[in-house]
């Protein structure tokens, strides 16, 4: 690795001062002269391309670094009133969790692409290769002869070799950024870099030593300018590569390049890019030993996906074979298929258990058995989702016109318009249905009464109920079915309240086991829960087991994740897990845990997350955060500095269980 870059942008971070903001007024002078939205995002990225500075890091390969740090808005606050009375946004209005085909930029280059965009998209590329050709002459002028010569054929024309396919990549991935995209995402990279990787390592231009040195030099162009990216944290922005998974021939696409991927981000030891990796039960053990060695740097990665469970169920959801089998992730975990796949996976978030606090309120005291109170429940998931689905009646974003070049749309409209809907608290609705079946209705020890005052009084009343829901009353996460049995049910009734039904783009709705930033939020705007969860107290992240639970250990708690039906809440949302650092010290331990990985996929798991944490260490950072500026933890469906995490935040990843194998 380049050590002297490394520390010029990760620790000392010297290229910040090439950074120069540019004024705000540019939306004024667009509503002055009234013009279109495609015009302005062309007018506003043909100004910033002009406003960007040709900068050279020290002994770079790859360049282009943003010197603009800021991207003026196109609409003044007017027009947003007016735009917000008559349409709908999603996040920020812009783009975002999309994968577009860099596959035929690297191939063919930009201007094969001009010539069939419309005057925007031209205007677009002529503004990018400017800046393309400033940089080339800057390089001519102080030597950097390989650069020079790079840029003179990418992105205009083709790469010809693996390193001018990186700098393309480099090139569009800053186009996108520019343009005001967000969380874009980095799709198959293993894939579409193959051709020029094996090409080069047949020709001997390249060695396993040289590519994995570009590699790393790669890698470190993601953390360059990610502080710019906007995200709920500092780290949430989606750049996440995945690796691996069946090829459209059907074979396994794991190769010396995936593997080389691996042990560049177990060397830069970066936040970025984000490490996925499709398995299957075909998978071989080597694999799963790989991919342990990297989760045992403690950044969060890899994520795995399994091909077995996701493509089957994308299929069911709509998706034709060969898109189902190109899948890779958006932003954090969201399945979605490469430029041609216009899906929103986020849209919306569906809470548990506050499905079950309203059926606990309204309903319980009625039922005369829990099979009726079940069925009050699945009334309510098909509400609460009638609702949610309601809500979103027409959709807008800011146009974006040169990602829309790298997308390919049959007859210019995307193949895929599905929306997403997270699954919040899966396991604390099952954990509090679980408490009233046993207390309410077999033992009655327990009247519904009882059991909301106890809820609404946070427990502060009843100390020894508190203790009984929490630590004494079968959980999930225990392979226990009278627990399991319940996440079942609730997964069932949302699947089954989703399916068949319409978005207003005629894309359909998909149920998914991911929480996002929700499992804060929803777990603010509830109190107490027949669980034993108290108020203030969170949800668990994503598709795992109760903060509180006390799982008999890891095995057990794949055993009860998998017992539904996966492939049917497949927008995604990984099961997470934190395994102790400790266990990582030996290469058998190492291989251990590519072996509970693999058990988890044979099972049927969709998506597992395993992190290597130290709780010592994280409460150690929150005390002396001075010590540990490079200290990195996996929050929910990205990783991030411990440090610049909201407290919050940080809590959270503390209070994790941490499993031993």
């Amino acid at each position: 690795m380049n050590q002297r870059l490394y520390e010029y942008i990760i620790t000392e971070k010297k290229h910040h001062a090439f950074r120069h903001p540019v004024p705000e007024e540019m939306a004024q002078e667009f509503s002055r002269l009234a013009l279109s939205p495609e015009e302005r995002a062309t007018r506003r990225f043909e100004f910033l391309c002009g406003q960007e500075n040709p900068v050279f890091l020290p002994q770079e390969r790859i360049c282009f670094l943003r010197t603009v740090n800021n991207i003026p808005d196109m609409f003044t606050p007017e027009e947003w009133k007016e735009l917000r009375q008559t349409h709908q946004g999603h996040e920020l209005w812009r783009y975002s969790n999309l994968c577009p085909n860099y596959e035929k930029v690297l191939l063919f280059g930009l201007m094969p692409l001009r010539e069939h965009a419309d005057s925007y998209g031209r205007r677009m590329i002529d503004s990018l290769l400017n800046l393309v050709d400033r940089y080339r002459k800057a390089a001519e002028r102080e030597g950097l002869h390989e650069i020079a010569q790079a840029l003179r054929q990418v992105p205009r024309w083709g790469a010809r070799s693996f390193y001018e396919a990186l700098q393309s990549f480099r090139i569009l991935s800053f186009a996108l950024w520019l343009e005001g995209n967000y969380h874009n995402t980095i799709g198959r990279f293993d894939q579409y870099m193959k051709p020029f990787f094996q090409q080069d390592m047949a020709a001997g231009v390249l060695t396993r030593e040289t590519a994995l040195d570009l590699l790393e030099e790669f890698f470190l162009t993601f953390n360059r300018d990610s502080d710019l990216y906007p995200g709920v944290q500092q780290g949430d922005d989606g750049q996440s590569m995945m690796l691996g998974g069946v090829t459209a021939q059907g074979r396994d696409g794991f190769s010396l390049l995936s593997e080389l991927c691996l042990l560049a981000s177990r060397n830069v030891k970066l936040i970025d890019p984000k490490i996925n990796v499709r398995v299957s039960k075909n998978t071989p053990d080597e694999v799963f030993t790989l991919c342990s060695q990297l989760t045992k740097v403690g950044l969060g990665f890899p994520q795995y996906s399994n091909d077995d469970v996701v493509i089957p169920g994308l299929q069911k959801l709509g998706y034709e074979l060969k898109d189902a089998q190109n899948y890779t992730v958006a932003a954090c975990w969201e399945f979605i298929i490469p430029y041609v796949g216009e899906d929103v996976p986020n849209i919306r978030a569906l809470s548990f258990p506050k499905i079950i606090d309203s059926c606990l309120r309204r309903n319980l005291s009625c039922c005369k058995g829990m099979e009726e109170f079940l069925q009050a429940v699945e009334r309510e998931v098909q509400a609460s989702c009638d609702a949610l689905c309601n809500e979103i009646r027409e959709l807008w974003f800011v146009p974006s016109p040169f990602l829309t070049l790298l997308m390919d749309y049959p007859d210019h409209q995307p193949k895929y318009r599905n929306f997403g809907l997270h699954g919040v608290g899966l396991a604390s609705a099952a954990d509090s249905l679980t408490a009233i079946q046993q207390y309410v209705f077999q033992e009655q020890s327990l009247t519904p009464d009882e059991l909301l005052q106890a809820v609404d009084t946070d427990f502060v009343n009843a100390p020894q109920l508190l203790h009984q829901l929490r630590y004494e009353t079968p959980k999930v996460g225990n392979n226990q079915d009278e627990a399991d049995r319940n996440l079942v049910f609730l997964m069932n009734a949302f699947s089954k309240a989703l399916k068949g039904k319409k978005n207003c783009r005629g894309g359909c709705w998909r149920p998914g086991t991911g929480s996002a930033m929700y499992y804060l939020w929803c777990a603010d705007q509830l109190g107490a829960s027949p669980d034993g969860r108290r108020k203030g107290e969170p949800f668990a992240a994503n598709y795992s087991v109760s903060l509180f639970s006390r799982p008999e250990g890891p095995f057990s708690v794949i055993q009860s994740m998998t017992k539904p039906d996966l492939s049917e809440t497949i927008n995604g949302g990984p099961l997470t897990m934190e395994f102790h650092s400790s266990i990582f010290q030996t290469e058998e331990s190492v291989e251990q845990v590519g072996q509970f990985v693999k058990a988890f996929v044979e099972l049927g798991g969709h998506q597992l997350q395993i992190n290597a944490v130290n709780g010592d260490t994280l409460r150690d950072a929150q005390k002396h955060p001075e010590q540990y500026p490079q200290l990195i933890v996996r929050v929910w469906g990205w990783s991030a500095y411990f440090v610049e995490l909201d407290r919050a935040f940080q809590d959270h990843v503390i209070a994790r269980q941490e499993y031993l194998l």
